[in-house]
């Protein structure tokens, strides 16, 4: 690989650490390629993109940044994995594929300046997405309309329950 070569991919690889939401970097050895390609198309239905980069490329992208001490899990064949849209969306595919293949394994990641474990990726999945978030939100912002709908029409159900109620009272007298 060239030099220029070399600065064109690390130029593209800062690019893309600075637009991610979260990374998470993989150990992917022993992976058949069904497998792989199965893992990319998973990773990228949640909006992720699984790459494979030079260690050596990796260290030289994050030299000076926040990012440097994820350098400690820039060991052995790494597969990175850009999150851009939902931070926990990278981490919730790698802890589902992992379940059902053990050759696929988490080393790290980085999310919101902190660098994180193994441990810290896999908790990272259980962060509510941004749909459920959206959603959450959504029910909050509609939650005192509703209300107000429900109190206002309660006087006037109320009001038909007594009435039913007189009605049938009248019914059952002989």
């Amino acid at each position: 690989m060239d030099r220029t070569n070399k600065e064109q991919q690390i130029a593209e690889l800062k690019e893309k650490l600075q637009k991610s939401a979260a990374i998470v970097l993989a150990d992917y050895r022993g992976l058949t390629v069904p497998a792989v390609t199965s893992l990319r198309e998973d990773f990228r239905k949640q909006q992720c993109e699984y790459k494979v980069y030079k260690n050596t490329l990796v260290k030289l992208a994050i030299k000076g940044t926040s990012m440097e001490k994820m350098g400690k899990y820039l060991e052995g064949p790494t597969a990175i994995i850009f999150s851009w849209e939902s931070p926990s969306a990278a981490a919730k595919v790698a802890k589902e594929f992992v379940k059902t293949n053990d050759k696929f394994k988490i080393k790290g990641g980085y999310l919101e300046g902190n660098i994180l474990d193994e441990k810290g990726v896999v908790a990272s999945a259980s962060l509510p997405g941004k749909d459920e978030l959206r959603a959450t939100l959504l029910a909050t912002f509609m939650a005192p309309a509703t209300s107000l709908v429900r109190t206002l029409t309660a006087g006037a159900q109320n009001f038909a329950y007594v009435i039913d109620a007189r009605r049938r009272a009248l019914e059952a007298k002989p």
